[in-house]
């Protein structure tokens, strides 16, 4: 049985292996971008596609899931999902 997450951003359902995970770590409170990471802390969900990722840093649904603050930019985590996903066929980054 495959566990779901809902997108902060469009609020669909989908797998969780689907879904971009950002997590911010409990004992460091760094944010990382780890789609299939078990790292522990306070985590966020988001599709792999830029109108999602627009939305949730035009509303500011990240840093307010993640309760940090500390703004994420947008370009940073653009930049480590095309490194991130560089090679990958399932869930490719749609710019």
């Amino acid at each position: 049985m495959d566990i779901i997450r809902k997108c902060i951003s469009c609020g669909n359902l989908k797998k969780r292996r689907e879904l971009i995970k950002i997590t911010k770590i409990k004992d460091s409170g760094n944010v990382v971008i780890e789609p299939n990471s078990k790292t522990f802390g306070r985590s966020v969900y988001l599709c792999y596609n830029q109108s999602c990722i627009d939305n949730a840093f035009k509303k500011n649904r990240i840093n307010k899931a993640l309760k940090t603050g500390t703004n994420i930019n947008k370009s940073e985590l653009e930049d480590l999902l095309n490194r991130d996903l560089k090679g990958t066929t399932d869930g490719q980054f749609k710019s």
